[in-house]
């Protein structure tokens, strides 16, 4: 068997060259962290104090099916995040663990509006973050590994800072800050409610994903493409229910899952965290197979790293596992998301030539150096 036929090992995935584009700062900070910033602050609310267990907490919280269980994991990581040394130092540890899971390009969410109880202005809180990233790219340097990371700045979609908060990452788009996004329930809180931030953004030609088609289905996702004028869908998972599979296997398109396949709109999907929230009811029912197989612009995501107590080589093997994808797929994968990035397109065009399709020409050129050695001479 080929390298093109063989499903990679866990130690293949690790290190494999991976490019994420949907996690939330807040959905991954390492519980250690958690803890001993709380203790510094005084803050007293955490459900656990030992690191073990206050992981295994927000595990088990994200797993049991309450939303109000799931939420309030974020109430308190956040709580914690209202400094500006706890946000810069947050912020370095996300980088210094994605490049620890061979991440080489990353751009990572949070809502600048969820991080001033403590007195911080939405500039501070952005340039605390911006400045903890800086420092996770050159410790994770010192460490041999190269990465790069981008902020997307989130405004929550319950509130009515949409505007303030484009206008924020428009002002800091040539000092970190990649793109927009907004974020929260879906249901009953569409993305048209905050139409004059993505005018604004239009007219400036900046960049912006918008969380849709998670909880919600197509209409969510409709509006996002049609009305708001998303660049990428943020899970986009729902795209799903305007696909039809007959009985003899024949797949028909709806209108608008056409319209997303054709203009190569980017589905940032999060298998385990769309196990965890409904969307799908196990990784072998998840859409990204279908999707896979019908070539939409699918990327493979974490969402939430402390909450689905996952990384992107835990995302992939779980899909290695299922699908028995080989390195083609996870270059395919990877590539996709490469190509949908936020950056300048010469410098995606690098970052692929250069960095990813060689990690993956050497993880799979491994393969005829240990079939060599393992014939017998």
């Amino acid at each position: 068997m080929t390298p093109s036929e063989t499903p990679p090992s866990e130690d293949q995935i690790r290190r494999a060259p991976k490019v994420l584009l949907h996690d939330h700062l807040d959905g991954g900070l390492r519980p250690a962290t958690i803890a001993e910033l709380a203790r510094e602050q005084g803050y007293e609310r955490l459900p656990e104090t030992d690191p073990e267990r206050l992981g295994a907490w927000f595990r088990e919280a994200a797993d049991s099916g309450s939303l109000v269980r799931y939420l309030e994991t974020f109430t308190h990581t956040c709580a914690v995040m209202q400094t500006a040394p706890a946000l810069a130092r947050v912020a370095a540890e996300c980088v210094l663990d994605l490049a620890e899971d061979g991440v080489v390009y990353a751009e990572v969410r949070y809502a600048p509006e969820q991080h001033l109880e403590r007195g911080l202005t939405l500039e501070e809180v952005v340039e605390a973050v911006n400045e903890g990233f800086r420092e996770g790219e050159r410790l994770a340097a010192a460490q041999g590994r190269r990465i790069r990371v981008g902020a997307l700045l989130t405004a929550m979609r319950h509130a009515a800072r949409a505007l303030e908060i484009a206008e924020l990452a428009n002002r800091y788009r040539d000092l970190g800050v990649v793109g927009f996004d907004i974020a929260g329930a879906e249901a009953g809180f569409p993305p048209t409610r905050h139409l004059d931030a993505f005018e604004f953004l239009k007219r400036e030609n900046n960049h912006f994903t918008i969380h849709a088609g998670e909880a919600f289905g197509l209409p969510s996702i409709w509006q996002a493409l049609q009305w708001c004028g998303a660049d990428r869908l943020g899970h986009g998972v729902r795209i799903i229910d305007d696909i039809e599979v007959a009985e003899d296997g024949t797949v028909t398109l709806g209108r608008l899952a056409a319209y997303v396949r054709d203009k190569r709109i980017p589905l940032e999907l999060c298998p385990t965290s769309n196990l965890q929230t409904g969307a799908a009811a196990s990784y072998a029912e998840h859409p990204i197979g279908l999707l896979r197989r019908l070539r939409f612009r699918a990327t493979v995501n974490t969402d939430n790293r402390l909450m689905s107590a996952t990384s992107m080589s835990r995302e992939f093997t779980h899909l290695v596992e299922t699908f028995q994808y080989t390195l083609d797929d996870l270059q395919w994968f990877t590539v996709n998301a490469m190509k949908s990035a936020f950056i300048p397109f010469d410098e995606r065009l690098a970052m692929i030539n250069d960095v990813i399709k060689p990690g993956y020409a050497a993880l799979r050129s491994e393969w005829l150096f240990l079939r060599n050695s393992s014939t017998p001479l």
